[in-house]
């Protein structure tokens, strides 16, 4: 069984720093390609971060590049999202999502407040 466990989630000042991990089991997280997505009532679902499973190249969306770092601990089956100078609209839960699973964690609240 798949399961994905999120959390380093909290309130943080704008401009601070916070790293959430994704702790997996079920399946070797190293071999896929997995992402970070968050989620707001107002704006959905969107995609933050991926990382591919062949050769740990990363990507991210426009709003977070130079800002957000992905990365992939293989021997802990554990993903880590770095966010930096972090802005009031990164407010959100963000998940770590593996491709092909269709499994979801519960996801850990980030917020982004004076």
């Amino acid at each position: 069984e798949v399961q994905l466990v999120e959390s380093g989630g909290g309130l943080v000042q704008p401009g601070g720093s916070l790293r959430l991990s994704c702790v997996t089991s079920g399946f070797t997280a190293g071999s896929y390609t997995i992402g970070w997505v968050r989620q707001t009532p107002d704006k959905g679902l969107q995609w933050v971060s991926v990382i591919d499973g062949d050769v740990d190249q990363t990507a991210y969306s426009q709003s977070v590049k130079g800002r957000f770092t992905m990365s992939r601990d293989s021997a802990k089956n554990t993903l880590y999202l770095q966010m930096n100078s972090l802005k009031p609209e990164d407010t959100a839960v963000y998940y770590c999502v593996p491709f092909g699973f269709g499994s979801w964690g519960p996801g850990t609240q980030v917020t982004v407040s004076s």
